[in-house]
């Protein structure tokens, strides 16, 4: 009885107090009630880099058993699942770029001079994308242009989010966006509006 009377305590705890307690006690049980918040959270990340069901699973699995050992590493500077959206597109990031059997393949678009007024229009034609070719051409852009996109877009974090979870300056993170979106909209373009 006294062991489900402090599940329910630390059940009512905030994430970065559950966090807190478990790299104080490193208590696996704590760890479980972490889990439960976010596996499924995770889960869908994960399920958007990978290729099948086993290894969205694989991943999923991959990713808590990083974060029960990377959990001291989180400071607060940001909210915990702040922290841990970058965190899964991180590990997802390089899972695919270190398994190059499954690599998902790379389109290099130059950006020129010209190009300025494209990414000045890129939130507007953004938005103005159909879902499903969006899709194919997140599959097209490279995993870290991916990965900030859909922190920004799909989570709704902010560019001080973004540049606390990413450990680079605001200036940086709104090139890198403008970049990503940039080469987004060129492949849809391009690519994708070729095949109708």
């Amino acid at each position: 009885m006294q062991h489900l009377e402090t599940d329910n305590t630390f059940r009512n705890l905030t994430d970065e107090e559950l966090v807190a307690q478990i790299v104080k006690t490193k208590n696996s049980l704590l760890f479980e009630i972490l889990y439960d918040r976010y596996s499924s959270m995770v889960y869908n990340k994960c399920y958007g880099f990978a290729k099948t069901v086993d290894e969205t699973k694989d991943l999923t699995q991959d990713i808590f058993l990083k974060l029960y050992v990377k959990l001291p590493s989180f400071k607060g500077t940001s909210k915990f699942s702040t922290w841990l959206y970058a965190f899964t597109y991180n590990s997802c990031v390089n899972h695919v770029n270190r398994n190059t059997a499954k690599k998902i393949e790379k389109v290099s678009v130059p950006l020129h001079e010209d190009n300025h007024l494209m990414i000045e229009t890129d939130d507007y034609n953004l938005f103005q994308l159909k879902v499903d070719k969006l899709q194919k051409a997140l599959e097209m852009v490279s995993p870290e242009d991916k990965m900030i996109l859909l922190l920004k877009y799909q989570d709704d974090l902010s560019i001080k989010d973004l540049s606390t979870v990413l450990e680079i300056g605001e200036s940086a993170v709104k090139m890198r966006l403008k970049r990503a979106k940039a080469r987004i909209i060129e492949i849809y373009n391009e690519k994708l509006n070729a095949y109708g």
